[in-house]
Parts: C-alpha cells; sequence; structure tokens
C-alpha cells in the first residue's frame, strides 16, 4: 500500500457511505453517523467547488435522511438512481422483482435473524445476525437470479445483493466525471466492501487514487483502516485545502 498524498482542490471526492462514512451496524437504519460530518462535507465540497459526491448502494433518499440538512450529489443502488450535482435525476429502468420477493419473503419469516431490504431497483439480502445460513440464503439469491437475467448478483460483508446489471459504481463515477463540476478533475474514491472495487478500478485507470477503508484484499493502491480514520483524514484535507500557500499570504 502506497501512502495516501494530499489533496489538491483539482480533487473530485467520491464516498461509499456504510463502512466508509459511518461504521456498518446489525440493520441498515441503525447506522449512526457523527454530528459533525454534514457540515464537514458541505465544508469539504466547498472547498473543491462542489466536486464531492456519495456513491452507495443504498437509496439516495436514506442518504438525504442521515446527512439532512445536506443533499449531495449522489449516486444510489449501485447508480440505478443518481442526482446529478445540478439536481436532475437519472434512473435505470426499474426490474420487476415482484416474481421473486414471495420466496425471498418467506425464507426471511422463516428465519428472524436474516433481514429483506426491498429497494425501488435491488434486493439485499443480509444474514449478519445468522452467519450460519449464509448458504441457503446464497441458494435462495441464485434461484431468483434465473428468473430475473437483467440482474446481476454482489457479494458484499454478510449481505448478497441483486442490482441491474447495467448499474455500477464505476459507471456512476464515470457519469460524473462528463459533468460539471467534475468534469476535468482527478477521481479520488473512498470505499469499504468488494462492491467499491469497481469504483476502484475506474479511478486508478483514470490516473486517480482509490482508497480502501478497513481490512481486506482490494485493487485499491491505499488503505484507511476505519471509518473514523477517515474523518479523521476529511478533517485534514480540509484544512490542507482551505490554508492559504506561502506564497499567497
Amino acid at each position: 500500500m502506497s501512502e495516501l498524498p494530499p489533496p489538491s482542490t483539482a480533487c473530485a471526492v467520491f464516498l461509499d457511505f456504510d463502512g466508509t462514512l459511518a461504521d456498518i451496524a446489525a440493520h441498515p437504519q441503525a447506522v449512526t453517523v457523527h454530528a459533525d460530518i454534514p457540515s464537514l462535507l458541505d465544508q469539504l465540497a466547498g472547498a473543491l467547488d462542489r466536486a464531492l459526491a456519495i456513491v452507495t448502494g443504498r437509496p439516495i433518499a436514506e442518504i438525504d435522511h442521515f446527512l439532512s440538512p445536506l443533499q449531495l450529489p449522489a449516486a444510489g443502488v449501485h447508480g440505478a438512481e443518481r442526482r446529478a450535482a445540478d439536481g436532475r435525476w437519472h434512473r435505470l429502468p426499474a426490474p420487476k422483482l415482484d416474481k421473486v420477493l414471495p420466496a425471498l419473503r418467506a425464507l426471511v419469516a422463516a428465519h428472524p435473524g436474516l433481514l429483506l431490504e426491498e429497494k425501488s431497483s435491488a434486493i439485499a439480502l443480509h444474514y449478519r445476525q445468522a452467519p450460519s445460513l449464509e448458504a441457503p440464503c446464497l441458494t435462495a439469491m441464485t434461484e431468483a437470479l434465473q428468473q430475473l437475467p437483467d440482474m446481476a448478483l454482489m457479494r458484499g460483508k454478510q449481505v448478497l445483493e441483486m442490482k441491474p446489471r447495467a448499474a455500477g459504481k464505476g459507471a456512476a463515477v464515470r457519469a460524473f466525471l462528463e459533468e460539471a463540476p467534475f468534469q476535468g478533475r482527478c477521481p479520488w474514491f473512498f470505499g469499504d466492501d468488494v462492491t467499491d472495487e469497481a469504483a476502484f478500478e475506474t479511478v486508478q485507470a483514470l490516473g486517480g487514487i482509490a482508497v480502501k477503508v478497513g481490512a481486506g484484499d482490494t485493487c485499491a493502491h491505499h488503505r484507511l483502516g476505519d471509518p473514523a480514520a477517515l474523518q479523521a483524514w476529511l478533517r485534514q484535507a480540509l484544512a490542507t485545502l482551505t490554508t492559504p500557500s506561502p506564497a499567497s499570504r
């Protein structure tokens, strides 16, 4: 792993949410965000001419809730929905998930430790509270996938998720980089999970910086230990970006 260099005002920063900006919780709605994170992100976005976005597996509405009153450019559900900096929305066609939900709901009803997260364009089956059920969860999601050929199955941290094949965090980053205020900037991406690897590959191919938050194998060239380390880095980055250089004093 290489040492993380200091940021510059020519950067565009992209941040995952769970496990990156905030610690992973037992239930998606139980996540807590440090009280000063919205203000910190707002100030950092200001120092970058608003070239800062959230790229997450969550719906954008949930990110807005956790970061309220801040609303940033964001890609949600792994890029199936995206809100550009100018407020325009881009959405992939919603898949027909109804055909597979009854079987998955029945599995969860039979095992209280499981959690089924139903999104507009994706389904996530969490087994964090029942890790011994990984195998039947994988079987159920694989069978569901066979009925939805336009979907792809991803494995995360004790979660299995189906998303549209056309959606991806790497593609979402590329879409942002084609628009103001991200266009022409050096991309930085911070993420913690295997679902972030495509974005890591994308930004590094573009000459940018990929940062893995936490442990685990990764293609990212840089690493921070945990969300607390990222938060400390963000504060230091803001100080670096807003401190006048000696030549300008």
